[in-house]
C-alpha cells in the first residue's frame, strides 16, 4: 500500500511513476477525498477542544456566582449540546471517507524503484545474464515434458480430469519420487543458505491476502471456500508474510529469512496455447518460496542475495536458465523490482519462467502493519518484505525430463538429485 502522505506530498511524482506501468491510475479522487478528510478532521477537532472548554467553563463560572438556571450557564449547556450533535454527524461522514480513501489506495500498485527499467511490456524486461549454455541439449528431437512423461508412466492428465478438471495432474510412481526429492533437495539448500523452514496454513483468511496484495484486485484469479472466510493460497509468500502481519519486530532480529514448501492453488483463467498441457500451468503445483523480512536499508542488497539463492538450484541441477529484469509495465501489482529467472525448455526452444523475485519495499508492510523498533529510537519503521520462488517445482521437473532426455528414452537424474532419488535415470530398472 503507498503512504498517503507521500501521495499528498508528491502528488506528480507519484503519478509519474504509476504511469510508467502502462495502466491509467488517477490519483486525483484520493487527494480531493484526502483534503475533504482532513477539513471535517480539523473541524471535528476543533468542535472537540470548544466541548471540552464549555464543559471546563460552566462549573468555573457557577463556583465564581453565576446562577446555574441563568440565562449565561443555559446558553453554554446548549451550545455543548449543539457541539456534541454536530460531532456526531461528522464522526460517520470522516469513517465514510477514511474508509473510501483506503478502498482507492489498496487499488493502486507499487511505485517501481527507481533503478526499474522504464518499459511498456515483456518485450522490453532486460536480460542480465545467462547460465549454462554448455548444458543446453544438442539433440533437436526433445519430446515434449508431458508426451516423455506419459510414455514413461510417471504423468497421468486423464484421471486427474477424471477426479477433479483440467489444468490438474497424478504423478505416477518415478514422477512422484522426483517430485518430492526436488522439495528436500531445495528445502535442504536453502536452509544450508540460512532460511528457516516453516510450514504454514494453506487456508488464509481475507485479511492476509489483503496484507499481501492478491485481494482485492486478484480475487477471481483465487480459490475461495464458499462457508468460510478462507481462501487456498496462491503461493507461500502469503501465510508466510502474514506470520508477523501486526507485530513490531525488534531491529536486531532483521533480517529474517524463511522458505516454505506448499501446494499452491491458482485459477489461471484464459487460454495459453501449449501451456494448457503438462506442468507449466496448473490449478494446483508445488513451490518452495523463500520470503525475507529486512531493514529497509538493506532491501535491494538482500533482492540480489535472494536471487543468487533461486539460481543455485538451478546451477545445482545444471539447467540452463537466464535472468531478466522485468520493466515498469511487466510489474507484478506489489513489486518494486523483479528478476525473472527462465529455465531452458528445449522441445520449445525457449526460457520459461521458473522464478520470480521481488523487492516489495514497504508495499506489504504498510498493508499488513509489520514494523520494527531500534534500540535507542523513538518511533516505528516498516520493515521491507522480498520474496522468491527457490523454485516452482513442476517447471523444475518439466525443465528436468526435457533437458536430460537421452537417447534410449529414458530421463537422467541430475547429480544432486541422485542421493534424494536413489537412482541416476528414470526409465531403466536401476
Amino acid at each position: 500500500m503507498l503512504d498517503i502522505k507521500q501521495i499528498r506530498e508528491n502528488p506528480e511524482l507519484v503519478q509519474q511513476r504509476l504511469v510508467t506501468r502502462g495502466d491509467k491510475f488517477d490519483i486525483q479522487a484520493i487527494l480531493d477525498l484526502d483534503k475533504k478528510q482532513r477539513e471535517l478532521e480539523a473541524t471535528r477537532s476543533a468542535l472537540q477542544a470548544r466541548g471540552n472548554e464549555i464543559a471546563g467553563l460552566i462549573p468555573q463560572k457557577i463556583k465564581a456566582g453565576s446562577d446555574p438556571k441563568g440565562a449565561e450557564i443555559a446558553a453554554l449547556r446548549e451550545e455543548g449540546k449543539s457541539v456534541k450533535e454536530t460531532i456526531s454527524e461528522l464522526e460517520p461522514q470522516e469513517k465514510e471517507i477514511k474508509e473510501k480513501i483506503q478502498e482507492l489506495v489498496l487499488a493502486l500498485p507499487n511505485l517501481p524503484s527507481e533503478s526499474t527499467p522504464i518499459g511498456s511490456n515483456e518485450d522490453e524486461n532486460v536480460e542480465i545474464r545467462r547460465w549454462g549454455s554448455e548444458y543446453i541439449p544438442q539433440n533437436q528431437n526433445i519430446i515434449p515434458h508431458w508426451d516423455i512423461a506419459e510414455k514413461l508412466g510417471i504423468l497421468n492428465v486423464e484421471r486427474a480430469v477424471k477426479v477433479a478438471q483440467s489444468r490438474f495432474v497424478n504423478l505416477i510412481g518415478a514422477g512422484a519420487a522426483l517430485e518430492r526429492a526436488l522439495i528436500q533437495f531445495m528445502l535442504n539448500t536453502q536452509i544450508a543458505a540460512g532460511y528457516v523452514e516453516v510450514i504454514p496454513p494453506i487456508l488464509v483468511n481475507t485479511e492476509s491476502l489483503i496484507a499481501t496484495g492478491q485481494l482485492p484486485k486478484f480475487a477471481e484469479e483465487s480459490f475461495k471456500c464458499a462457508a468460510d472466510d478462507l481462501w487456498l493460497i496462491p503461493t507461500a509468500e502469503v501465510p508466510i508474510t502474514n506470520l508477523y502481519r501486526g507485530e513490531i519486530l525488534a531491529a536486531e532480529d532483521l533480517p529474517i529469512y524463511h522458505c516454505a514448501y506448499t501446494p499452491c492453488f491458482r485459477r489461471e483463467a484464459g487460454s495459453y496455447g501449449r501451456d494448457m498441457r503438462g506442468l507449466i500451468r496448473l490449478h494446483q503445483f508445488n513451490k518452495v518460496e523463500l520470503v525475507k523480512f529486512v531493514h529497509p536499508s538493506t532491501s535491494f542488497e538482500e533482492l540480489e542475495k535472494l536471487v543468487g539463492n533461486a539460481e543455485a538450484i538451478l546451477q545445482a541441477l545444471k539447467l540452463p536458465y537466464r535472468v531478466i529484469e522485468l520493466c515498469t509495465g511487466d510489474l507484478g501489482f506489489g513489486s518494486a523490482k523483479t528478476y525473472d529467472l527462465e529455465v531452458w525448455l528445449p522441445s520449445s526452444e525457449k526460457y520459461r519462467e521458473i522464478s520470480s523475485c521481488s523487492n516489495f519495499v514497504d508495499f506489504q508492510a504498510r498493508r499488513g502493519d509489520i514494523r520494527f523498533k531500534e534500540a535507542g529510537k523513538k518511533g516505528t519503521q516498516y520493515v521491507h518484505t522480498l520474496n522468491g520462488s527457490g523454485l516452482a517445482i513442476g517447471r523444475t521437473m518439466a525443465a528436468i525430463l526435457e533437458n536430460y532426455q537421452q537417447p534410449d528414452g529414458t530421463i537422467g537424474i541430475p547429480e544432486a538429485l541422485q542421493p534424494y532419488l536413489g537412482r541416476e535415470a528414470i526409465g531403466t530398472k536401476s
